[in-house]
């Protein structure tokens, strides 16, 4: 009975906390896609220094242990993803208007 007690009360705690969260703010938003970028790019760099290594390493069997073998498959060359660069903020804005400059007037609504 006790045992019983004691998982339905660790039940209704745990459901309890599961309550709906809200809505994340536009700069968690923007954090959160500078960190997914951030990950696809070492990932990316992960993936050149894989290449990279397995290249040096069917080089050097082919140079020493590979006399008679079969010639190598052609394989896509290593592309090394370069710096990380940040995505800029500003270019998703739209630009300001220059001073000094009235806005386009919208259309007249003909009804």
């Amino acid at each position: 009975m006790k045992k019983y007690l004691l998982v339905m009360s660790a039940l209704a705690i745990s459901f309890s906390a599961a309550a709906k969260l809200p809505a994340p703010s536009e700069e968690a938003k923007a954090k959160a896609a500078e960190a997914a970028a951030k990950t696809a790019h070492g990932n990316k760099v992960a993936d050149f220094q894989l290449c990279k290594s397995r290249e040096k390493v069917a080089a050097h069997y082919y140079k020493t242990n590979g006399k008679g073998k079969a010639a190598p498959t052609a394989t896509p060359a290593c592309v090394d993803p370069g710096a990380y660069k940040p995505a800029d903020t500003t270019a998703a804005a739209p630009a300001a208007a220059p001073a000094g400059t009235k806005p386009a007037a919208a259309p007249a609504k003909k009804g």
